[in-house]
């Protein structure tokens, strides 16, 4: 465990670094919040065991004039030895004048948008989160990290890092981690060793009542008006009859930030209490339902061995819409019919029964009619006409009302060519995997070849997917096209753990641990 005090000390050991940084900034104060950062920011991501660094700096920039900038605990010995105990390399812990050289007034400032400036503790602190924003920038252009670790219990400062980082075209993975709490409930912070012990009793009432308020969104409540009462409401009316000093009580949308009279997707409510000397602040995440992931691309880019994957990771169920249609194409096939003539086609879903199960080794198995079709759907011949079968209006029609009805629930991720477009237009997270045709022709040429099945010669496969493409794309009915707010996901060179890894990473940052949390052990 190194001390650094200094940015050449800094530099140093950056330069030593053969390895990828993970990067959590803290104030110091450490606590087991702070610890289960580390102990994160420890794990591998796809690219060896990294290299963990913690700062300790104590940002004037971030207190306003009459907050507690001078009193706020510092302890350098005690965090030297819980950020060692849980996995850091080294704790950078700077004077002010290595962050600040010109001083406060010669420092490049970070404005965040106002945007995200205009609900919970941006109004009542002004040019806090500017401070925040432009000592992490300044810090992570002197450490240079693979990864930085943030935690959800300041979810504003989160999505303002997050949209500031990606503004300024940073190349750092955001992770943000879900919020630790005290025995009593409390969510780990500095500013709970200012709390004497009735005032800690006070300060409990703040996660009881957002919890209390999250269990009763299910139950109408209505104000004297016989108006419904809105969570935001319920929340300062429980927090003030339990004797809080209540500084906000807001429900905003959780990525915009945006004020909300009612629960709609994914949104937060949040509050400030003043305890004593101290503010607290604290959040519930809701959602209406589990949340879903679409990823579409063109064929061959992969998407099933990922998605598959990533729904393990995540937990979340595997919906195999390319497997429903595959299955569909060879049914048409065994009972000889033209795979052009729709209406053929559409006589041969009549009394049709798929089913979708999961194997033994955790694959997707399919049975048509009783008959297990899982290896016989993956033949060439299969392959070969999916695209035309799937075109067909009835058949989409009739897939895309099984597989919506199968998502109504949400949980689950899906993959095909129309998944983030047609099927799950509202999903939390959608993704275009794709890959060049190159690529595709050389994956395509590797799983023929474990099949058993004759390998053409790599420039009909070129030819054969590049015709695939065209047809997917100016179909009449759902054709394949990447979705406005889908993300773009280029696979070339990549190995399936690091695509795997990059689709969680966008999970994340749309979905919070808190309100998903990952099923893979720490």
């Amino acid at each position: 465990m190194q001390l650094l005090r200094t940015r050449r000390d800094l530099l140093a050991w950056r330069r030593d670094q053969a390895r990828p940084v993970h990067f959590v900034p803290t104030m110091g104060a450490l606590h087991a919040g702070h610890q289960a950062l580390i102990r994160r920011a420890a794990q591998p991501r796809g690219a060896g065991v990294p290299a963990v660094l913690v700062s300790a700096y104590v940002n004037p920039l971030q207190f306003g004039p009459r907050e507690d900038f001078q009193r706020y605990p510092r302890n350098l010995a005690a965090d030297l030895e819980l950020a060692a105990a849980v996995g850091a390399q080294a704790l950078f812990a700077p004077d002010v004048h290595e962050i600040q050289p010109a001083g406060a007034e010669g420092l490049t400032r970070i404005r965040p948008p106002a945007s995200l400036l205009s609900s919970l503790c941006a109004p009542r602190r002004p040019g806090h989160f500017e401070g925040v924003a432009t000592v992490v920038v300044r810090l992570l252009t002197l450490v240079r990290p693979r990864r930085l670790l943030l935690g959800e219990k300041d979810w504003q400062q989160l999505v303002i890092l997050r949209r500031v980082l990606a503004d300024l075209g940073l190349a750092v993975a955001v992770e943000g981690c879900a919020t630790v709490r005290e025995s009593d409930g409390l969510a780990c912070s500095s500013r709970n060793r200012y709390l004497n012990p009735g005032e800690r009793r006070q300060a409990a009432v703040l996660p009881a009542s957002l919890q209390a308020v999250r269990e009763s969104l299910s139950r109408p409540l209505e104000g004297p008006s016989g108006a419904a009462v809105d969570p935001a409401t319920r929340l300062r009316q429980a927090l003030e009859q339990a004797g809080a000093v209540v500084e906000y009580a807001e429900l905003v949308a959780a990525h915009s930030l945006a004020p909300l009279s009612r629960p709609r997707g994914l949104c937060v409510l949040a509050a400030a209490i003043r305890c004593g000397s101290s503010r607290l602040t604290d959040h519930t995440v809701l959602m209406s339902r589990p949340p879903i992931v679409a990823i579409d691309g063109p064929a061959g880019a992969g998407k099933s061995t990922v998605t598959r994957a990533l729904a393990e990771r995540l937990g979340l169920l595997y919906l195999d819409t390319g497997a429903m249609y595959r299955a569909v194409t060879w049914w048409v096939q065994r009972q000889g019919v033209d795979p052009a003539d729709a209406a053929a086609v559409d006589n041969c879903l009549q009394g049709l029964e798929l089913r979708l199960g999961i194997g033994a080794a955790g694959d997707t198995t399919v049975q048509i009619n009783g008959h297990e079709v899982s290896a016989a759907i993956r033949s060439p011949q299969v392959t070969v006409q999916v695209s035309l079968v799937a075109a067909h209006g009835c058949v989409r029609k009739a897939l895309t009302a099984q597989q919506q009805a199968m998502g109504a629930r949400g949980g689950l991720v899906a993959e095909g060519r129309d998944i983030g477009t047609a099927v799950f237009p509202d999903a939390e997270l959608k993704v275009f995997l794709t890959a060049t045709v190159a690529e595709r022709a050389r994956r395509r040429a590797h799983d023929l070849e474990q099949r058993g099945f004759v390998v053409p010669p790599l420039a009909e496969l070129e030819a054969q997917i590049a015709e695939r493409d065209r047809l997917d794309s100016t179909r009449a009915v759902a054709p394949l096209l990447q979705a406005d707010d889908a993300e773009e996901l280029v696979t070339d060179g990549m190995t399936i753990a690091a695509v795997v890894q990059a689709l969680v990473d966008l999970f994340r940052q749309r979905v919070p641990e808190e309100a998903w949390p990952d099923p893979s052990p720490d």
